[in-house]
């Protein structure tokens, strides 16, 4: 609420009528409703209805800046009047605020911030380790970059400081990478925990997974780590050492679940691990699988042809020999769709 001036010239004399006013919101925005008319008031009077206002606010409104005419004088002492030149008001340190808190806020309804706080939360840290796996995962999905991308750019620029409560000078891209060595041991619970809450969220669906490979590359010998082996490479670079890493959607693109495998293994190798993985950690359930034809072949047939799967396949103009001995045996029913895709379905008997 505030006081509005009314200035009306009578019989030539000059005169200020007061009114109590208050902003509403409408369906056409925002409107101001006067409460009542307060006739001319002199300075005691002014500062009476101004303390009156700021009495109503306090049961359960906001209080509002007072605002004066030029020609009358705060009342002396009031702690919240200040005086601004306008001249000299400068914005310092803009931080995006709005991607941030949308980011922090779907952390929150699928419950990452529980999760993580059981899960890596048991040692005393000066930035708890799940906050930490919070603004990475922000970052994912606002503006994708390094961990030395996000301590010397992404994150001052930011106001998830003040959103996740981290102290100044507490984000360095050495936590950030402790941080990744913590979550990884929690891969498979982490996976199970976002099927449930992303899927009891949005209604998603899970009966239909895409799954394919790439690799990524290092550059140097990489000896510490013994996945990275020189393979067929999909970026071109044979001279590097790599790994393979296998990922499972669903047919909205939601990640169902990662496997990362030897940079010297050949993918058609990889369907079986990824079948038993799958029904390891979800169980036996009808799902349809849907992957390149170049990973069909005499034991993945067999394997699915064991866990008692039907797989049906696509004709292709030149079929390899695998795919006709399958369907010769009956363990693939050639279906209409012609190309490249594959398509299987686990069936639990």
């Amino acid at each position: 609420m505030f006081l509005r001036p009314n200035h009306r010239s009578k019989d030539g004399k000059a005169h200020t009528y007061w009114s109590l006013v208050e902003s509403v919101r409408t369906p056409n925005g925002p409107r101001q409703r006067t409460l009542c008319q307060l006739g001319e008031l002199n300075g005691s009077d002014q500062a009476r209805w101004l303390r009156t206002a700021e009495v109503f606010n306090a049961q359960g409104e906001a209080q509002q800046l007072k605002l004066f005419p030029s020609h009358v004088e705060p009342p002396a002492g009031d702690a919240q009047v200040a005086c601004v030149l306008v001249n000299q008001v400068r914005l310092e340190r803009t931080r995006q605020f709005g991607a941030c808190y949308l980011g922090l806020e779907l952390w929150r309804r699928l419950e990452l911030d529980r999760f993580f706080e059981q899960a890596v939360d048991h040692d005393a840290a000066d930035v708890p380790w799940s906050r930490v796996a919070a603004l990475l995962a922000i970052n994912r999905l606002c503006a994708p970059g390094s961990e030395l991308a996000i301590e010397q750019r992404w994150y001052p620029a930011t106001a998830l400081d003040d959103l996740l409560g981290i102290e100044e000078g507490k984000i360095n891209d050495t936590r950030l990478y402790r941080c990744l060595d913590r979550i990884l041991p929690h891969k498979t619970k982490l996976e199970q925990h976002l099927k449930d809450r992303y899927g009891a969220l949005f209604g998603a669906e899970f009966d239909v997974l895409l799954y394919d490979l790439t690799s990524t590359y290092v550059e140097g010998a990489a000896e510490k780590n013994p996945m990275m082996r020189r393979g067929y490479s999909r970026d071109h670079r044979p001279d590097c050492e790599q790994m393979v890493i296998a990922l499972i959607v669903n047919q909205e693109g939601f990640p169902f679940s990662y496997e990362t495998f030897d940079g010297n293994r050949v993918d058609v190798s990889t369907m079986e691990t990824i079948l038993r993985m799958v029904e390891r950690k979800y169980g036996k359930a009808r799902r349809i699988w849907v992957f390149d034809r170049g990973i069909v072949s005499e034991d993945n047939l067999a394997a699915s042809a064991q866990a008692r799967r039907s797989v049906p396949g696509g004709d292709a103009p030149q079929p390899d020999e695998a795919v006709r001995s399958g369907v010769a045996q009956g363990r693939l029913d050639a279906g209409s769709a012609g190309g490249k895709g594959q398509t299987g379905r686990d069936s639990a008997r």
